[in-house]
């Protein structure tokens, strides 16, 4: 198990034939148009603009509207066997802390294969993990230094699915505390008879701790709640596709198998991972019970983090751009409105930031009012309250809060994205299959209780 054909995989690189062809069409079609009404173009481009941005702000308040909908899951006397998968790489420091975590599932032991899957050169984690007293269900398991592909996460996991002798694989991890009856919802939504679903995506909870709840841990934690507990679970009742997480999500084995698991030469193998599964007939569903992680604290930590998720998002748009009707309508529209939207976000929010300011620095040394139409007006916004809305609600789902400070200072973490986008394509062209890894160090704090009962 090596990941998809390369036609399907990101090892694939550049353009595809139809691709370039296309470009180059849609380029033509552009100057010509330019050449024939020369003064249109740019009013044109305009009110195109404003058009694409009105649509994304009316998508994301219908996402606000949907419900949820999670029905109750009834308790399972016959469990499936689980396997349970965490790849890990210099990780030594957090391994005691993930496996007394992963020691607190809810689920019977005899049913249980835990895999902490690490790289035959990391020296320090195997130490560690050799030196760890293990649950008997748990297993350390090596990947060969000549394993076929690039040094990634997925890699590990392709790795891993060779081994796995569960009916149902998940994925953790280093820093993840998932909540203990996770996988006994999985398997009982599994169960359900004449669903299509290949797979359950649990919500990822930011924990911000006590003293230590700054613009950036805040800013991370709003937008893992926008994402987590209101946008994916509308799509999920809507039934579209769309990107999973890079941990918590719970497959069929024998369908993870059939798609030929996951894409090692794409830094974003989960969103990737989403679309395969769709183009093959199978649905997404998604979880209640969370899976609650720490956030980057600095610079250092969140902008490689970012960077490779926007690299791996222009992977993924790539590759399934290559054949775009195989995904039908609704899998065409996912794409755009979440890979899509995520690398068109990045690219403006600075550039937009900057004009504004800009732009009222310019009327105010003039004293004069800025000449600024009405529908660009409501087009920003649209735009920025379907975002702090989207925010307000998932954090208040996951018992947080979201705070007037967070709302005024969201601008400034969006506008971050886009130095992270030009890195990411940068690094696209220079590195495209390096993997970006983000430190992690151990959590002492705990979730409240509270918190707890709604996670």
């Amino acid at each position: 198990m090596h990941g998809p054909p390369r036609r399907e995989s990101a090892q694939k690189a550049g353009l595809t034939r139809g691709q370039l062809t296309a470009l180059i069409v849609g380029l033509a079609v552009i100057v010509a148009v330019a050449l024939t009404f020369p003064a249109r173009v740019w009013t044109g481009l305009v009110y195109f603009t404003w058009a694409v941005f009105l649509i994304i702000a009316t998508w994301r308040l219908l996402v606000i509207l949907t419900p949820r909908g999670a029905a109750p899951v009834a308790r399972l006397d016959v469990l499936p066997r689980y396997t349970v998968v965490a790849a890990l790489y210099d990780e030594a420091a957090m391994l005691p802390q993930l496996v007394e975590r992963l020691s607190r599932l809810d689920y019977p032991s005899t049913r249980l294969q835990g895999l902490i899957v690490l790289e035959a050169d990391d020296q320090a984690t195997l130490s560690a993990a050799r030196s760890l007293p293990l649950p008997t269900w748990m297993a350390i398991l090596v990947v060969p230094a000549d394993t076929p592909g690039p040094r990634t996460k997925p890699r590990a996991l392709n790795h891993a699915l060779n081994h796995a002798t569960g009916d149902l694989v998940t994925v953790y991890d280093a820093e993840d505390d998932p909540h203990p009856a996770q996988l006994r919802e999985a398997a009982a939504r599994f169960q359900r008879p004449g669903h299509d679903i290949a797979c359950f995506q649990a919500p990822l909870r930011i924990r911000v701790a006590p003293g230590r709840d700054g613009f950036l841990e805040r800013q991370f934690a709003a937008e893992y709640a926008s994402l987590f507990e209101v946008t994916l679970p509308a799509m999920a009742r809507l039934g579209l596709p769309f990107p999973l997480g890079g941990t918590s999500n719970h497959f069929r084995a024998d369908i993870l198998r059939q798609v030929g698991g996951w894409d090692p030469w794409n830094v974003t193998e989960d969103a990737d991972l989403g679309y395969r599964l769709w183009k093959r007939g199978w649905r997404l569903g998604v979880l209640t019970r969370a899976t609650w992680e720490s956030p980057p604290t600095d610079l250092d930590q969140w902008l490689p983090q970012r960077t490779r998720w926007l690299k791996g998002y222009m992977q993924t748009w790539g590759v399934h751009m290559r054949a775009p009707w195989r995904l039908g309508l609704r899998g065409f529209w996912s794409l755009q409105i979440t890979t899509g939207v995520a690398i068109l976000s990045a690219a403006v929010h600075a550039l937009t930031a900057a004009w504004m300011i800009m732009l009222g620095m310019t009327a105010a040394t003039k004293g004069l009012s800025p000449a600024t139409p009405p529908i660009a007006v409501l087009v920003l916004a649209a735009g920025v309250l379907a975002a702090w809305l989207t925010c307000w609600l998932g954090l208040r789902r996951a018992g947080g809060r979201y705070r007037l400070i967070d709302a005024v200072s969201a601008p400034t973490y969006w506008s971050l994205t886009t130095v992270a986008l030009f890195q990411a394509a940068w690094r696209l062209v220079t590195q495209p299959y390096a993997w970006d890894k983000t430190p992690h160090e151990p959590d002492e704090a705990t979730v409240p209780a509270s918190g707890r009962e709604a996670a």
